[in-house]
């Protein structure tokens, strides 16, 4: 697994995460990469600061959250990490998060961290409206 920092024409910044240096190649060639903040599909690769290994964790909270026999983190913790961390930040207000980013935006609603779920064309509404938000696929866990 290979992390390379992306942008966008527009300057935003984001993370990808790829098998190899040729897959990620392989879907910026045939333009599969997409800005998750502004969709635009003119990605270019960052500079990016080294990764750092900390040591080993002891007792990992569960089975997969902790490093593997080579004392490195495994990929599904950090998903599993975040995953618990939206889910404990974030208000859930479900297919209602496209009303509720906009009265957030418009100073309407008590400004917080909302997640919920939204349309392609509530996403696009959003976009042109000036609203930011940012698409995180979380998968879900078992507790």
């Amino acid at each position: 697994m290979i992390t390379f920092d992306l942008s966008c024409d527009q300057g935003h910044r984001f993370e990808g995460w790829f098998r190899n240096r040729e897959e990620f190649e392989r879907q910026l060639d045939e333009g599969l990469l997409v800005c998750p903040v502004c969709g635009s599909g003119k990605i270019r690769k960052e500079p990016s600061a080294p990764a750092v290994h900390v040591g080993r964790r002891t007792a990992p909270d569960r089975p997969g959250d902790g490093p593997d026999d080579k004392g490195k983190l495994r990929p599904e913790a950090f998903f599993v990490a975040l995953a618990r961390f939206v889910e404990k930040h974030f208000e859930d207000v479900g297919d209602r998060f496209a009303e509720e980013a906009r009265k957030i935006h418009r100073g309407e609603a008590e400004a917080r961290n909302i997640r919920g779920t939204t349309t392609s064309e509530e996403e696009e509404a959003l976009r042109e409206e000036g609203v930011e938000f940012l698409k995180v696929p979380l998968p879900k866990y078992d507790a």
